[in-house]
């Protein structure tokens, strides 16, 4: 991490690949609490760390209010504690319940389209079949005429 106390909020923007507008609704939402220099933003180590959680939670499903209440549950200590913990590993405990259901989801959906497309493909083989069984006839019908 870096050595650096302070970080303006284009920094982070830049850091983490996020626009500022992101970072002011994360304050917006309370959980980044930057100070103010005028109307410069000044965000401290804690809040790039907090940024990094954010999007960290983000990518593994958690919404901004669960990521608030483990905030929440931190900042009731110094170091954390238990109760943080706990609701971690129940919020990740959640969160991989969901994947497995989407992960079965989408198996099902899959055999579905696999039947679908199997069904299609025969009944298309079928009408070609028909198309050119009739086609044949109507040759021969010709022939026969002349």
């Amino acid at each position: 991490m870096s050595e650096k106390r302070t970080f303006s909020i284009s920094e982070l923007s830049q850091e983490f690949d996020v626009t500022t507008r992101s970072i002011r609704f994360y304050e917006d939402q309370g959980l980044l609490k930057p100070t103010r220099r005028g109307q410069t933003r000044i965000f401290s180590t804690k809040d790039r760390v907090r940024l990094k959680l954010i999007l960290r939670g983000k990518r593994m499903g958690f919404s901004l209010a669960e990521t608030r209440e483990l905030f929440d549950l931190w900042d009731e200590t110094l170091t954390g504690n238990e109760k943080q913990l706990l609701k971690m590993l129940e919020f990740l405990a959640d969160r991989r319940a969901q994947l497995e259901q989407q992960k079965n989801d989408i198996a099902q959906a899959e055999m579905e389209i696999e039947t679908a497309e199997t069904r299609c493909r025969e009944a298309l083989e079928e009408l070609q079949k028909k198309k050119k069984q009739q086609d044949a006839g109507q040759k021969e019908s010709k022939q026969t005429v002349t």
